[in-house]
């Protein structure tokens, strides 16, 4: 439905195009040398994970004499070369990026299903249920995860000592009275010096990423039979969590679209935060342990992935990049690129094996993450997601700044509404 919309938008970036015409004729020319050459997009950071990348695409371009695959980093955020690539027909042969934009990519026929090329695959099994399911929409299988992962909730052990807190809180309410307790005001002018935990202010992918572990965990969608759904009783019970931990005055609000940022945690200004395994909190001296994500009326999170797209170019092209594809699903590069980054593996065979177990066993912090994926779901893959993003977006930070929950989320219901119904239109005067 969002097909004209984004061919629009698209015909505008003129010289985007030329640029992406120049530099991605140059990049992916069949050099005479009877080696399909693939060009690969990536956003890997930071630079000593593109280095381990790097090492195992060498080693797969050793191994495979006839294909040779070229590792390109773009920096983020890189949507719109994307999409101009495929105008232009210079696309990549291979896409790192985000499996929510899977719609996207579908609408514009960009990508090639992969189906028919997993089907007959043992791996398909052995990888994770609940990742699978990222991998499909309407039907057909669109990408494959390089690596996955998920949030937690970091905390400071001494300050929760100091509270005279014993236990981790498992559950919301549990999380809302231990947030008081880590709420410190010790002159009494109703600025405290210590707050219980930060939220991440804004309304861009952070803050919504940040709060779908709260959606999820109270049963909550924001999709409903392929449209937008941002009134249902689980997610406004979620929005409406955040809302409580403002309103008991325990929550410190991040400066604007930076909820990632850690220097209030790291200073002791909060004393817990929403973030992942790939965190400098990891790395930092200060004391420092994570505990899951508290439960709703369940137990959940949200994955955080990179998936890899086959884009449309020429069957050669495509098979080659397939044959890529199952080297990363392969034993051998989850597991070395998990040990090495810290990442989790996708595949069952990889987090089982010997290697890997023993060095899951010996992070006692990943630890929590890698138990957390069962329960790990991912953000909606449908078109037109980025608008839902947006408008769901505004809702949180609206609600972060005094609006009613319910009132916030009614009024990015009806303007995605609007949207949905627009695009209805459009695509029912095309075809008739």
């Amino acid at each position: 439905m969002f097909k004209s919309v984004w061919q629009f938008l698209l015909r505008g970036m003129v010289v985007s195009l030329c640029l992406i015409c120049l530099s991605g004729c140059q990049s992916i020319t069949q050099k005479d040398d009877g080696v399909i050459h693939l060009t690969l997009w990536q956003s890997i950071n930071p630079p000593i994970y593109r280095d381990v990348f790097q090492q195992l695409v060498d080693r797969f371009n050793q191994t495979h004499p006839d294909i040779f695959v070229e590792s390109i980093f773009e920096s983020d955020p890189q949507l719109p070369k994307i999409l101009t690539s495929v105008v232009a027909n210079v696309p990549p042969d291979i896409l790192s990026f985000y499996p929510e934009y899977t719609g996207q990519f579908v609408e514009l026929g960009a990508i090639r299903p992969l189906e028919d090329w997993l089907e007959k695959l043992p791996v398909k099994s052995d990888i994770r249920p609940n990742l699978l399911e990222q991998m499909q929409l309407n039907g057909h299988i669109w990408s494959v995860p390089m690596d996955t992962s998920n949030v937690g909730i970091f905390y400071r052990p001494k300050l929760f000592a100091a509270a005279g807190i014993t236990e981790i809180p498992k559950t919301w309410e549990e999380l809302r009275q231990v947030a008081k307790k880590l709420t410190i005001d010790r002159n009494g002018d109703r600025r405290p010096e210590q707050y219980g935990m930060l939220l991440p202010l804004g309304k861009q992918g952070w803050t919504v990423f940040s709060w779908f572990p709260f959606l999820y965990a109270a049963g909550g969608e924001i999709v409903t039979n392929n449209r937008p759904n941002l009134t249902n009783a689980g997610a406004i019970a979620a929005l409406k969590f955040w809302e409580d931990l403002i309103k008991d005055g325990s929550v410190m609000l991040s400066p604007p679209e930076r909820g990632y940022e850690e220097d209030a945690f790291l200073t002791g200004r909060v004393a817990m935060q929403i973030t992942g395994p790939w965190t400098l909190i990891m790395k930092s001296a200060v004391d420092h342990e994570v505990f899951p994500i508290p439960a709703g009326v369940k137990s959940a999170t949200v994955t955080g992935t990179r998936n890899f797209f086959v884009m449309k170019t020429t069957p050669a092209r495509e098979q080659a990049a397939l044959k890529f594809l199952e080297y990363i699903l392969s034993e051998e590069f989850q597991t070395e690129w998990s040990v090495k980054t810290g990442f989790l593996p996708v595949t069952l065979k990889s987090a089982q094996s010997k290697t890997y177990q023993e060095f899951i066993n010996s992070q006692p912090l990943l630890k929590v993450f890698f138990n957390q994926l069962p329960v790990a779901k991912a953000q909606p893959r449908i078109a037109g997601y980025s608008r839902i993003s947006d408008s769901l977006g505004r809702a949180i930070e609206a609600t972060l700044l005094g609006t009613d929950p319910e009132t916030a989320l009614k009024k990015a219901q009806a303007n995605l509404d609007l949207i949905w119904e627009q695009n209805s239109e459009v695509k029912t005067q095309k075809s008739e």
